[in-house]
Parts: structure tokens; C-alpha cells; sequence
């Protein structure tokens, strides 16, 4: 979990387990959080039951595993899905001159 050091809530993690309104305010730190995919891969990964991990609550992640049953690896998925971004985004540095 070396990504752990990164994230914005280093310096308060219990604020990141908190209840009902509050969690739209732990949710709002984790938006702009370099290791926000990270976070959220391990916590669906792990299964956490508790806390906001990623800017998903508990309820959200738990919905989202119902959705997705199929899926072993969150954390390959969002591997994938950056890899598929990047490339996506030097295609159109390159070819569309941006």
C-alpha cells in the first residue's frame, strides 16, 4: 500500500470514516487525490466494509461489486483503463496536435 503515503488524507484518515452528510465531505477530498483509483481498487479488492475509499462510500462500493460480480481484479480494471487513457491521450497529442 505504498500509495497510501500519497493520499490526501494522510494526515486525517478517521476523517475518511465518518457517517451520513459527513461523507460527502471525506467523498469531496478524495476528487482531486493523485491516488484515488489506487485507493479505491484496494478497497474493492479487500472488500473494506467501512469508510469512504476513493470517493465511494461503503453503500457505493457495495452496489457497484452487486453490478460487477464477475470482476477478480479492480485493480487490473483501473490498470487497464489508465493504460487505455494514456494512450489515448498521446494519440491525439501526436496526431491531432494538441
Amino acid at each position: 500500500m505504498d500509495w497510501a503515503d500519497r493520499g490526501l488524507c494522510r494526515t486525517q484518515p478517521d476523517r475518511m470514516f465518518v457517517e451520513g452528510t459527513a461523507q460527502n465531505e471525506a467523498k469531496a477530498v478524495c476528487l482531486d487525490c493523485p491516488v484515488r483509483f489506487e485507493c479505491l481498487a484496494y478497497a474493492l479488492d479487500h472488500r473494506e466494509e467501512y469508510g469512504v475509499w476513493g470517493a465511494m462510500t461503503e453503500r457505493e462500493r457495495r452496489a457497484l461489486l452487486r453490478r460487477r460480480p464477475t470482476v477478480r481484479s479492480w485493480s487490473e480494471v483501473f490498470r487497464a483503463a489508465r493504460t487505455c487513457e494514456d494512450a489515448a491521450q498521446r494519440f491525439s497529442a501526436v496526431w491531432l496536435d494538441r
